[in-house]
């Protein structure tokens, strides 16, 4: 099946399988256990079940309607509101816009209420606002508006909420729908893409190829540092009852760092191949850039009158500028977002079992930790790790004898929750984590320094050269060889 190209009545009949399989698993509760109940229990019992399904539905209906973020007026913002007016000016975008700002590297658009008149909400996350520059900003709004105006088409629209229904049944830990659900969300996704790949082309009409390009790029770079390294230090200094009150101002360190910035690409690859039901609505960013480097330059101003040139085109329409906007209200906004930040982790603290009186976090600054502690950080929250000599030597066995996905397994027992057709790639990458500080360990032994303060795993040889001892580790669990590891290893018996 492929929804790409397919006409009306083939979409409308994947739009109808899609509804009717998500609903089936609580229409299947709702009628089953009620019966069970009036079966073995009381009268009321039987009511319970309705109650809870009623009490779930309308949470659910007042969590819809609840704004994301933090608000941002015209007169707090007034830079980022003429960014924002300008770019649904000149994409035809005439419905009111509200603009809000929350903690994550997000951007997107939601239909809302307003005292009573129909508006929009364009959502935008802080690291976005403070490290893209106003042209790639301005491609980053213009791409949300201009999906907006392609999945305003009634099937559309409906395509893209019921794959996103459906794809909720996938849960990690019971996936009864999967062998039905995968081919529908499979054949549907094409078309989910496409509305990507358009909204991506009239952003850089209206801004730039160029602008267009690099705000991928960049988001791309700040979402896998925010979700990797940025979810570490969370998770971790919250267990010493601490929180990074520089957050943000490291995470711009921290993105700089060459060393990252392979590491997030080559995670953000990683993420987008480990999709074993086709769940995902955007496109690999490589074939996001792909589609975006075909698309011809118009001219999109109403008053040019002559053909245009590439180059006149850039020029015509990238005028925002190459350095971030200015936010008068900068302060304000990082302390909200941090605050919002500590009170999801410290919810998610508050579920595990705890004795006594809890303190209340502390502050840290990540930037005035030493180099040693701040990489820590990055295994506190990890998988198990092999910590002795004899256990790392026990596991290069197990790569040799091939057997390491079931030593990966133990280390990591959330593997077993992963779909079947990616769950070696989860385990060779747990395993390759669990493996990064015994070898580290030894090859500082040897002489061997670390290259960056923000990884743990790249470091630097005696004779200058740079390794990234991760890479090595996983391409030895692919080859089921240890020898490259090995090799590695002898160095520290050749130093002592």
């Amino acid at each position: 099946m492929n929804a790409q190209g397919a006409g009306p009545a083939r979409e409308w009949s994947l739009i109808t399988a899609m509804l009717a399989l998500a609903v089936l698993p609580p229409l299947a509760v709702a009628v089953a256990v009620p019966l069970a109940a009036a079966r073995w229990g009381t009268p009321g019992d039987a009511l319970m079940p309705v109650v809870f399904v009623l009490i779930t539905v309308f949470g659910a209906v007042a969590a819809f309607h609840r704004l994301p973020g933090r608000a941002v007026r015209p007169r707090d913002e007034p830079e980022l509101a003429a960014l924002v007016r300008d770019v649904a000016e000149r994409l035809g975008f005439r419905e009111p816009l509200l603009v809000r700002v929350v903690p994550e590297v997000a951007a997107s658009l939601h239909r809302a209420k307003v005292s009573g008149v129909r508006a929009y909400v364009l959502v935008l996350g802080l690291p976005l606002l403070r490290t893209l520059t106003a042209d790639e900003l301005a491609a980053v709004i213009a791409h949300e508006l201009a999906h907006e105006q392609h999945v305003g088409h009634r099937r559309t629209a409906w395509l893209l909420r019921s794959r996103h229904l459906l794809a909720a049944w996938l849960a990690p830990r019971f996936r009864p729908l999967a062998p039905v659900a995968a081919p529908l969300l499979r054949a549907t996704q094409p078309r989910a893409w496409r509305t990507e790949t358009d909204a991506d082309a009239d952003a850089a009409r209206v801004t730039s190829t160029r602008a267009t390009t690099t705000a991928l790029e960049r988001t791309a770079l700040l979402d896998a540092v925010f979700n990797g390294l940025g979810r570490h230090w969370w998770s971790a200094l919250a267990q010493n009852g601490t929180y990074p009150q520089d957050f943000y101002a490291a995470l711009d360190t921290a993105t700089q760092d060459p060393h990252v910035a392979v590491r997030a690409a080559g995670v953000a690859a990683e993420r987008e191949a480990a999709d074993p039901y086709a769940t995902a609505d955007h496109p690999p960013i490589t074939a996001r850039l792909t589609a975006l480097a075909k698309t011809a330059p118009v001219a999109v101003r109403p008053y040019a009158e002559e053909p245009q040139t590439e180059a006149t085109v850039t020029a015509a329409v990238t005028p925002y500028g190459e350095e971030p906007l200015p936010l008068r209200t900068a302060g304000a906004l990082e302390r909200w977002c941090v605050e919002q930040l500590l009170a999801q982790h410290t919810a998610r603290k508050r579920r595990r079992p705890r004795r006594g009186k809890a303190e209340p976090p502390r502050p840290v600054s990540l930037l005035a930790l030493p180099d040693d502690r701040l990489r820590e950080l990055l295994h506190a929250e990890g998988p198990g790790h092999l910590r002795s000599a004899e256990a790392l030597e026990a596991a290069l066995d197990a790569v040799a004898a091939g057997t390491w996905p079931r030593l990966a397994r133990r280390v990591e027992p959330r593997i077993r929750q992963v779909p079947a057709s990616v769950r070696r790639t989860f385990a060779r990458d747990a395993l390759a984590d669990a493996m990064i500080p015994p070898v580290t360990e030894a090859l500082r032994a040897a002489g061997w320094t670390h290259a960056s303060r923000w990884r743990t795993s790249v470091l630097t040889a005696p004779d200058g050269t740079t390794l990234d001892i991760g890479d090595t580790l996983t391409a030895a669990l692919d080859a089921d060889d240890p020898a490259p590891v090995r090799a590695l290893l002898a160095q520290r018996e050749a130093a002592v």
